[in-house]
């Protein structure tokens, strides 16, 4: 299979779950027009009390959709938008991808930014769920699960059945970090 959006979520309000939509717009810049997380500086309630003028390298948050299917077998039913992603894909190693990295996704160009991580609104979402997203591996480091962030490099619509092309930046290429 082909790497592809699998749906499109968008939500107004700060809320930890995002609305399944038809499509969404993704703003040069700025993010998804009409989510609580889009602008120019960062949106995320806990950075903005820290620094509100910093940048928002935050605009748009993807999620890989075999997160679901490994999540569902230890036992958490999690659907997509469920965790608060603007879009869910399917046959890309979000998590594998280097800094930088640029997604051409339907009509817009998305630059990977850096991992998403998860705080303590996942457990209470579904109890025992955040220890799920946040293992370690076996030299003890933490893995974060829960997707990727970007900023919009180039706007336009996404839909769910875009293709999404990758194209990684010029060597050498850094891992993705918390952002």
């Amino acid at each position: 299979m082909n790497p592809t959006v699998v749906s499109v979520h968008v939500s107004a309000e700060h809320s930890f779950s995002k609305s399944r939509a038809e499509s969404i717009e993704l703003l040069e810049g700025i993010g998804v027009r009409g989510d609580a997380h889009a602008g120019v500086t960062v949106k995320h309630r806990s950075r903005v009390a820290r620094d509100p003028a910093q940048p928002n390298l935050r605009q748009i948050h993807l999620i890989h959709q075999e997160l679901f299917t490994h999540l569902a077998e230890q036992g958490h039913e999690v659907a997509p938008g469920e965790l608060g992603e603007n879009i869910t894909t399917a046959c890309v190693d979000l998590l594998g991808l280097p800094v930088g990295t640029r997604l051409r996704i339907g009509e817009a160009v998305v630059v990977v930014t850096g991992l998403r991580n998860p705080c303590q609104q996942i457990e209470a979402f579904q109890p025992g769920l955040l220890r799920r997203v946040l293992p370690r591996d076996d030299s003890g480091e933490v893995r974060r699960l829960t997707g990727v962030m970007g900023i919009v490099a180039r706007g336009g619509t996404v839909r769910p059945s875009d293709p999404i092309s990758v194209e990684l930046p010029p060597q050498p290429h850094h891992p993705l970090t918390r952002v």
